[in-house]
């Protein structure tokens, strides 16, 4: 399918020559034909560069490389809105340098875009991908979301917002973006470099506007332990973010005169846990206890695989983007 409006990929990358190749290969297999691939690299120093710019060089009509002043290293808001700000297109998505997308994910997105104009973002499930590796034990780990909303409908401001808030793992994954829209919220919040950086920049866009979540599934979320969501969790960094993150969007909401109760409700639950490391652990132990008893959970579901390949719910992917 080459006719359509045009969607600009943003891929950004830090020493990902590992990956990145697979990455792109992806993109330019693509069933959809209008789209131009940004590679922004955020100042890497192995191989990712030069591969980078070589299939820049080998299709400079649909692959353009970016890089910021003096090849700096800038965090990956930064990277995005480098990206961003250098779209030509109508329509922007992200893929992340260690992730792949399935052929027909530009086609079905556009076409889900087009078909519901109402809608400014599109997102759908991803697939947790450990079968990589190649690995025989690795292989029945892959699973797909559960998303906890009603699938292949157009959901309402807040209310993924009001969701993903509430799960300290989760992130939007796949998404397609009018770029109207990313612009009219600004974009990437800067001050966020690594972790959360993908939750601030998702959180203004559900405040604010409707999306069309689809029941299919065309992402696959490669999990290794160097990712950057990986190490953050495995070193207890993500509890700093988290909060970093919480206290954003505290003040967004107050600066955006965001009058819904529910929301705020969530919100401030969440900071006081975070402020409050021990009494929640107490609260955490009492849902344990009222689960014992009367066989109904009271805690939010665990977004990550039981170890017998089922899948627990989850709105969204674990963690922020990784790198």
């Amino acid at each position: 399918m080459t006719e359509g409006p045009l969607v600009s990929v943003i891929m950004i990358f830090l020493n990902e020559e590992k990956f990145i190749e697979q990455a792109i290969r992806s993109v330019s297999d693509q069933t959809y034909g209008n789209w131009e691939l940004l590679l922004v690299d955020d100042g890497s120093v192995d191989d990712s560069t030069s591969i980078a710019k070589r299939h820049a060089l080998q299709d400079p009509e649909k692959i353009r490389y970016l890089d910021h002043p003096g090849h700096a290293n800038r965090g990956m808001s930064a990277s995005r809105n480098l990206g961003i700000d250098n779209a030509r297109g109508a329509f922007i998505t992200f893929i992340d340098a260690d992730d792949v997308v399935y052929p027909e994910k530009l086609e079905r997105q556009i076409t889900l875009m087009c078909s519901h104009p109402d809608a400014a973002l599109v997102c759908g499930r991803a697939q947790w991908w450990y079968s990589w590796t190649g690995n025989q034990e690795d292989v029945t780990r892959d699973f797909v979301q559960v998303l906890d909303v009603e699938l292949d409908t157009v959901v309402q401001p807040p209310t993924l917002l009001t969701l993903f808030l509430q799960d300290e793992w989760a992130s939007l994954c796949d998404v397609m973006v009018r770029k109207e829209a990313v612009e009219s919220i600004g974009g990437y919040e800067e001050s966020f470099k690594g972790m959360y950086e993908d939750q601030v920049f998702h959180s203004k866009l559900c405040l604010k506007f409707p999306a069309f979540v689809a029941s299919e599934v065309w992402y696959r979320y490669r999990q290794h332990p160097h990712a950057c969501s990986s190490v953050s969790h495995e070193s207890g960094q993500y509890v700093h973010a988290r909060q970093k993150f919480l206290n954003w969007l505290e003040g967004y909401f107050g600066v955006q005169g965001d009058s819904d109760i529910q929301l705020w409700k969530i919100l401030r639950q969440e900071i006081w846990g975070l402020r409050h490391p021990f009494l929640r652990g107490i609260i955490r132990r009492i849902r344990h206890i009222a689960f014992a008893l009367t066989g109904k959970s009271l805690r939010k579901r665990d977004p990550r695989p039981k170890r017998n390949g089922e899948t627990h719910t989850s709105l969204l992917k674990p963690g922020s983007d990784r790198r």
